[in-house]
């Protein structure tokens, strides 16, 4: 077995900015690569890449993700509020993750992600919010909660999924979206992306008769 290198806390705390980043951003492994769009009070459609959507619940449906400390202008975070709590998160795909790439630069208030990397804005009738009309998976979302986490100042913010757009094909018989086939890609630390290969679908994991299943 290939020897192990250790890294301290102490060691991460002694690190350079940049490479502490690096390193603990891959440390969670592959994340999803997701684009936010929103719409600014002033009409300036927004767009900016996240590694951080999570499944918050199903009943009712809800997603969530992390947004870095507001000490400076977040675009995103001024938007969602500003447009009574409507955003989009669409799934990056293989054909368009250079573009969305691009999104991560820190570009003024005035001035359309949309626009510098190429992709398109999209308007479903009841979503206010501009979709990515070169992603394949798109959902609409409101705002429902937000939390702010002391340790860091970060905020988690969750939405209520109102509408998902994808196409037919990816949905499989037992209502799983087949994000592979869709072409939905992965991210890993800040700047790595991947295309996936499921190994094995597994069946739901059912108890003996009689007993009881234990708290998570």
């Amino acid at each position: 077995m290939e020897n192990l290198k250790k890294v301290s806390r102490a060691d991460i705390d002694g690190m350079q900015k940049v490479p502490r980043l690096k390193l603990v951003n891959s440390l969670s492994g592959f994340k999803s690569a997701n684009l936010v769009g929103t719409l600014s009070g002033e009409g300036v459609e927004n767009l900016a890449i996240f590694s951080s959507v999570i499944h918050v619940g199903s009943n009712p449906p809800l997603l969530g993700f992390m947004l870095r400390p507001v000490t400076v202008p977040r675009h995103t975070y001024d938007n969602i509020n500003a447009g009574d709590g409507w955003y989009t998160i669409n799934h990056v795909n293989r054909d368009i993750y250079e573009q969305a790439h691009q999104t991560s630069g820190n570009y003024r208030e005035d001035i359309s992600e949309f626009d510098r990397s190429g992709l398109t804005p999209w308007y479903s009738d009841s979503c206010p919010a501009p979709y990515v009309q070169e992603a394949r998976i798109r959902i609409g979302l409101k705002l429902v909660e937000e939390h702010l986490v002391e340790a860091n100042k970060t905020r988690l913010l969750i939405g209520s999924v109102e509408e998902v757009w994808f196409p037919e094909s990816s949905l499989d018989q037992d209502h799983s979206l087949n994000i592979e086939e869709a072409g939905s890609i992965a991210l890993s630390g800040v700047d790595g992306y991947h295309t996936t290969s499921r190994l094995q679908r597994l069946d739901y994991v059912r108890l003996e008769p009689g007993q009881k299943r234990p708290g998570k």
